[in-house]
């Protein structure tokens, strides 16, 4: 079942999360089961809202793409609280693709 997956990480900067974006090429190697993924910052860090197929797709991801990055070459030492929550809907908007 698909799901929704919501945390605020409070150590990653925006130059953080541009070079693990850099490294890992989420963008270019699009992770397996990722439906949708968009980030923003405010004054508590870093938010993420994405769509997963499962919550097991996204773990697998952070351990196996993510956390080498984050942990091992950039040097990040907390972990994020994910939230998870199952989708009731879904809708993309017409003509809406891509990254932005």
């Amino acid at each position: 079942m698909a799901v929704v997956m919501t945390f605020v990480w409070p150590e990653i900067t925006p130059e953080l999360y541009d070079a693990s974006r850099k490294r890992v090429r989420w963008e270019e190697e699009s992770p397996d089961g990722c439906v949708l993924h968009v980030a923003w910052f405010t004054a508590d860090g870093l938010n993420v809202l994405d769509v997963w197929e499962s919550e097991e797709h996204f773990a697998r991801f952070i351990a196996d793409r993510i956390a080498p990055v984050l942990k091992g070459e950039l040097g990040v030492k907390s972990d994020p609280q994910p939230e998870f929550f199952p989708v009731h809907r879904r809708f993309v908007a017409p003509g809406v693709s891509g990254a932005a």
